[in-house]
């Protein structure tokens, strides 16, 4: 029985209402949306595919690709934008050599950009694997990364 399986199991009377429950738990499950658990949902919902990419496509927090072992946030809300935050964003991807919403080829790292962290106070912030730094800087992000770098050696 393979993961989806044993998440269809739990929904008893399975109905078009299940479809975001059904997709956040696949996404807890596997950390993305690949084809083929779109495909297995399309067929245990009787929906087309189209209308569950529709669903997922409509909200930001589904993903199609799988993050990489440390996930880094980088807050765009108001506060981490007057404080820098787009210079912050600027150096992850110059340090990682990858953009936003992509995975470096080793796996090890992913940026995404979020409206708002909701630490305001502590502006500019990004969160790694739900690990919050405060009042980052372009000369600290190096620092940061090359932290989680180490733990890989």
């Amino acid at each position: 029985m393979n993961k989806s399986e044993e998440i269809f199991k739990k929904y008893n009377h399975p109905c078009a209402d299940d479809l975001i429950p059904i997709l956040q738990d696949i996404q807890k499950e596997n950390g993305f949306l690949s084809e083929v658990s779109v495909k297995e949902v399309s067929k245990f919902l009787k929906l087309p595919s189209s209308r569950i990419y529709g669903v997922a496509t409509f909200y930001n927090q589904f993903r199609f690709t799988p993050v990489g072992k440390y996930h880094i946030s980088v807050c765009r809300g108001t506060a981490c934008h007057v404080l820098g935050s787009a210079t912050v964003l600027q150096e992850i991807e110059h340090t990682l050599k990858i953009k936003a919403g992509n995975t470096s080829r080793d796996g090890l790292f992913s940026i995404e950009v979020v409206a708002c962290i909701g630490a305001c106070g502590l502006a500019p912030v990004i969160s790694i694997n739900g690990e919050f730094y405060a009042q980052v800087t372009s000369e600290s992000i190096k620092t940061i990364i090359d932290e989680y770098r180490t733990k890989e050696s």
